[in-house]
C-alpha cells in the first residue's frame, strides 16, 4: 500500500476516495515520564531506548490505519499526518496518531 503525506501520487490518478481513516497507539505511561524528568541528563546525545519506542508507536499507528484502509478496499492512503500528544491526568502517556484519506488509485 502506497502511504504518502501528499495529495496525489505522482504517476499514479486516483480513481475513488474511500474516507478518512485513522490509526492510533497509546505507549505507556512510567517510560514518558521518566523521558521529561531526565531529559536534562541527556546532553548533546540521542537516547536510541526512548527513539526506539515512539518508532515502534509511529510505526505502528502507520500500520493500523493501513489496515483500516485496506478494509475500505483502498490501495493507498494520501495526506497522511503524524500527530504526538502527551495524554493522561499527569501527561505519563504518549498517543501517536496517523491520519489520511484511503484512495483507490490505477
Amino acid at each position: 500500500m502506497i502511504v504518502t503525506t501528499t495529495p496525489n501520487i505522482e504517476g499514479k490518478t486516483i480513481r475513488d476516495y474511500r474516507g478518512i481513516v485513522i490509526g492510533e497507539v497509546i505507549v505507556g505511561a512510567n517510560l514518558f515520564r521518566d523521558l521529561f524528568a531526565s531529559i536534562t541528563d541527556i546532553v548533546g546525545g540521542r537516547s536510541g531506548k526512548y527513539e526506539n519506542v515512539l518508532k515502534r508507536a509511529r510505526d505502528e499507528a502507520l500500520l493500523e490505519m493501513q489496515a483500516e484502509a485496506a478494509k475500505l478496499g483502498a490501495n493507498a492512503v494520501i495526506g497522511v499526518d503524524l500527530d504526538y500528544e502527551v495524554v493522561g491526568d499527569k501527561g505519563s502517556m504518549l498517543m501517536v496518531s496517523s491520519s489520511g484519506t484511503a484512495v483507490i488509485t490505477d
